[in-house]
C-alpha cells in the first residue's frame, strides 16, 4: 500500500497554505498518465459529481436527445412527451446493448435496443420485452433503463450526476450554489440566444492538462495572438470557488464598445462556459483513456448579433481552442517520457489551475480512504442489482475474490 501511495504521490501532500511569494509543486506526472489513477478519477470524481452538460433550448421537442460519452460512461439525456429532461445510462436491461447508437443528437418516438427488441419510453420505463409477457415472475418495472440525476438551474443549463442513489451524496447545492445567479450573469439575457452550431477536437493528452490550461492566462501573451482583441490580460483574475472558478478582467471602451468582453466560468470537473453578448461558449473536457481527451464544443449566438459580430469572436476563440490543443499535445507527450516529475506554479498567475489540483486531489484521496477502509473499490454509478438478484451477487463476490487472489500472486500458475 505504501508504494502506491508514494506513485500516486499522497505520502507528501501539498501544503494547504502556501506563502504568497512562493512556487508550488504541480501535481506529478504520474497523475497525468497512470491508468490506475484514470480508473480512480472515474470511481472518486466522475461516477459522483455534478456534470455541466448542456442547454436544455436543445432538448426543443418531444423526443429530442443527446447522446454523451465521458470517462467510460454512456449516457442520453432525453425530453419525455410529458416535457420533463430525463437522463439514463446508454445501457439496454437485458443484453447491455446500448439503445441509442447514433452519436450527436436525434429525435425518437421510443428508445429500441436493435440486439432483441427491447424498447423503452422517453422517460425511461421499460415498453416492451418480447417473450417476456409470458414469465409470470419478470418485473416490468424493474427493468426500466438506469436513471441519471439531472438539474435544470435557473438559466435552463442541465447538469447531470451519474450516483446511482437515490439521492445523490454530493447535492448541487454543496459545489454550485448559486453560480447560475452570478451578478455578471444579470448583463445578459440566456433567452437571446440559440443554438448554433458544435464542433469537437480529438487530443492526445489528459484531461487535466486542458483543465490546467483553461484555468490561467499566464500562457495567453506567448500563444494566443488573438486574446489581448477581447480581454485585458493586465487585469485577469481567478475567483476560486467551492466546485467552480469565474475569470474576470476590465474591458476596455473599445472593447465594451464592440461587445468584446465575456464572463468566464469553470464547473468543476470537466466543463467551462464564456458568455459574451454576441455568443456563448460551452467547453466540455471529455475523458476516453488516461492519456486522450475530447475537447467538445458548443456554441450559440445572441439572435440580436449581426453575423459580422458573432463571427469575429466565434472564429476567434475557435483558433485560440485550436492552439490549446497543440500546447496540451506537446506537454503530455513530454509527460509520457518518464522524464519530468513536475514544475513549480506561479502561486498569483496559476493559482486557478492549484486550486483545481487541489480539488482533484481532495476527490481521490477522499475516495481512495474509503476504498481502503472497505476493503473494495467504490463504483457511486454502479446501479444496485434488484432484490431478486442473489445468484449475479455471488458471482460478482466470487469474481472480485478472484482479482484479489490473481493480485496476491495466489493463481499465479
Amino acid at each position: 500500500m505504501a508504494s502506491m501511495l508514494n506513485y500516486f504521490g499522497f505520502s507528501t501532500p501539498a501544503s494547504e497554505k502556501q506563502a504568497k511569494d512562493s512556487p508550488v509543486r504541480a501535481l506529478p506526472a504520474s497523475w497525468y498518465t497512470s491508468p490506475e489513477m484514470y480508473e480512480l478519477e472515474r470511481r472518486a470524481i466522475f461516477s459522483k459529481r455534478w456534470l455541466f452538460i448542456t442547454h436544455s433550448m436543445r432538448l426543443k421537442e418531444p423526443g429530442d436527445w443527446l447522446r454523451y460519452q465521458i470517462a467510460g460512461f454512456d449516457f442520453i439525456i432525453t425530453r419525455d412527451r410529458q416535457g420533463s429532461i430525463n437522463a439514463f445510462h446508454n445501457v439496454c436491461r437485458h443484453r447491455a446493448y446500448p439503445v441509442v447508437e447514433k452519436e450527436g443528437s436525434g429525435n425518437s418516438k421510443i428508445l429500441a435496443c436493435r440486439y432483441h427488441g427491447w424498447s423503452y419510453g422517453l422517460n425511461g420505463k421499460l415498453a416492451k420485452a418480447p417473450g417476456y409477457q409470458d414469465l409470470s415472475n419478470f418485473e416490468k418495472d424493474q427493468n426500466g433503463l438506469f436513471k441519471i440525476h439531472v438539474k435544470v438551474d435557473v438559466n435552463g443549463f442541465i447538469w447531470v450526476n451519474m450516483d446511482a442513489n437515490e439521492v445523490p451524496e454530493v447535492s448541487w447545492e454543496q459545489h454550485f450554489e448559486n453560480v447560475d445567479k452570478q451578478e455578471r450573469y444579470k448583463a445578459y439575457s440566456f433567452d437571446d440566444y440559440d443554438f448554433d452550431h458544435s464542433y469537437a477536437l480529438d487530443g492526445d493528452y489528459n484531461w487535466k492538462i486542458l483543465a490546467d490550461n483553461f484555468n490561467e492566462c499566464y500562457h495567453c501573451p506567448t500563444t494566443h495572438a488573438d486574446i489581448p482583441e477581447f480581454l485585458n490580460l493586465e487585469s485577469f483574475d481567478s475567483d476560486l470557488k467551492d466546485g467552480h472558478i469565474q475569470h474576470h478582467c476590465e474591458s476596455t471602451p473599445e472593447q465594451i464598445e464592440k461587445g468584446l468582453y465575456t464572463a468566464s466560468t469553470y464547473y468543476f470537473p470537466i466543463s467551462a462556459m464564456v458568455v459574451s453578448p454576441h455568443f456563448i461558449m460551452i467547453q466540455k473536457f471529455l475523458p476516453s483513456s488516461p492519456q486522450t481527451a475530447k475537447m467538445a464544443y458548443e456554441i450559440y449566438r445572441n439572435r440580436n448579433s449581426s453575423d459580422a459580430d458573432f463571427k469575429l469572436i466565434s472564429d476567434m476563440y475557435a483558433r485560440v481552442m485550436r492552439e490549446d490543443k497543440v500546447l496540451c499535445n506537446n506537454a503530455q507527450r513530454n509527460l509520457n517520457r518518464n522524464v519530468f516529475t513536475n514544475g513549480e506554479l506561479h502561486p498569483k498567475y496559476e493559482k486557478a489551475p492549484l486550486f483545481f489540483q487541489s480539488t482533484v486531489r481532495d476527490a481521490i484521496m477522499e475516495h481512495f480512504e474509503r476504498e481502503k477502509a472497505e476493503g473494495h473499490q467504490i463504483w457511486p454509478a454502479k446501479p444496485r442489482v434488484s432484490c431478486n438478484a442473489n445468484v449475479s451477487e455471488k458471482d460478482e463476490e466470487f469474481c472480485a475474490a478472484l482479482a484479489c487472489e490473481a493480485k496476491s500472486g495466489v493463481l499465479a500458475w
